[in-house]
């Protein structure tokens, strides 16, 4: 295993659409053990292959029950409810924004071994789901951003 690089704010790679996975091979599981040991490095709670600079539909997040692999994730269903919550990203350190997610998010992915499961998430693991998979349409949360927040200053 090994810590890759995160790649930040104005690096192309972070724009662009990632590519499903084909084909779960040695390498495929090496890149999710380095993004996970990177994750955790950075002290992030997600991250997904583009921030790496891998153009592959993969995220890992670990909410503090474990680390989630999500290959080739797909939301399937979410809550009409909405709740507006603080975020960050290792892609653009130090920068802080209140962002509208839903409540609660049903993802269905292939997990490590290839095999298909569903993930039901609510508050911060519904809002970390949706922030990576965000990531692998090239969309960064600072584009969803209603209001930036110093968090250094909020009581």
């Amino acid at each position: 295993m090994a810590i890759r690089e995160i790649r930040k704010k104005g690096d192309e790679v972070l724009r662009k659409k990632s590519k499903p996975v084909k084909e779960i091979n040695d390498k495929v599981k090496e890149l999710i053990d380095d993004m996970i040991e990177t994750m955790y490095h950075a002290n992030g709670v997600g991250l997904a292959a583009p921030q790496v600079g891998v153009l592959k539909r993969i995220c890992v997040i670990d909410v503090g029950e474990g680390p989630i692999v999500l290959i080739n994730p797909e939301k399937i269903e979410e809550s009409e409810e909405q709740i507006q919550d603080i975020e960050g990203c290792l892609s653009i350190p130090g920068i802080y924004g209140e962002v509208k997610r839903p409540e609660r998010v049903v993802v269905k992915a292939l997990n490590k071994e290839g095999d298909p499961y569903t993930v039901e998430g609510t508050g911060l693991l519904a809002r970390a789901l949706c922030h990576e998979m965000d990531h692998l349409d090239g969309i960064l949360f600072e584009d969803k951003v209603i209001r930036y927040v110093d968090i250094d200053n909020e009581q």
